[in-house]
């Protein structure tokens, strides 16, 4: 993923000031910073849930949202967006599972319907993923019955169903008790030793200690810092990443 000089905003509120930002493939990429500093919008924007107003974000080389023509970018018809969006998986704060569906069921809706997945191949590679997740005995469990982390699992299951390229993570614990965190970042570091493209936004300072390739922090809208977890978390450059993080380790 390569983002490239985007700006991004709402009315009068300039959410995204110019970020550029690289990821290589495999690598797990962390965002740390302030609430309001934009890093969902900017999640959000690499698989076009937002439109950014200038700049340019690819995937595999792949302009994100918008056609090229000549020098200039064209936006996507939405359908041709959706298209390019079954290859970013993405997980959020909040678990939005379909209630009235098991978890397998869940799981195997985007296959089938968005993918054209016959039904046996997609449950049988459901019930591989609850496996992978650690729930292979829920997969008739609705959400209802399922615990906070359970529920993210299962999303997290849901989004890698689709065989996505990249995996996007808005602050996925964030809606969790502290007991259920772990589980879900266990599922997490387990996906990153697979060789998995992850982008994740998160204020789990370990997770990005012991996890991440790169690590990212941003305020204002801005990239203030930028590189290895033991540059940006152990020996920051810029007072307003060691001011954060006194705060927060």
């Amino acid at each position: 993923m390569t983002a490239l000089d985007v700006h991004k905003s709402f009315g009068d509120n300039y959410v995204l000031k110019g970020i550029d930002m690289t990821v290589k493939r495999g690598e797990v990429s962390c965002l740390l910073g302030p609430s309001g500093s934009g890093k969902s919008t900017f999640l959000r924007c690499i698989n076009h849930l937002e439109t950014i107003d200038s700049g340019r974000i690819e995937v595999d080389g792949e302009v994100i949202g918008y056609r090229e023509h000549g020098d200039k970018l064209y936006e996507l018809h939405p359908r041709e967006a959706a298209k390019q969006r079954e290859n970013i998986g993405m997980v959020f704060q909040r678990f939005n599972l379909f209630p009235h569906m098991t978890a397998l069921e869940n799981i195997t809706c985007s296959p089938m319907f968005v993918k054209g997945e016959g039904r046996a191949e997609a449950k049988r590679s459901a019930i591989d993923l609850l496996e992978r997740v650690g729930l292979a005995d829920k997969a008739d469990s609705y959400p209802s019955e399922l615990s906070g982390g359970q529920q993210q699992r299962i999303a997290i299951a849901r989004a890698l169903a689709m065989k996505p390229d990249l995996m996007l993570f808005d602050e996925p614990t964030s809606a969790l008790d502290p007991e259920l965190v772990g589980e879900v970042l266990d599922v997490m570091k387990s996906l990153a030793e697979t060789g998995m493209t992850m982008i994740v936004v998160t204020h789990e300072m370990g997770f990005a200690k012991e996890v991440a390739d790169t690590v990212t922090f941003m305020d204002g809208g801005q990239v203030v810092e930028y590189g290895s977890p033991e540059e940006v978390l152990v020996r920051p450059q810029h007072g307003r990443t060691q001011a954060f993080l006194s705060k927060v380790l």
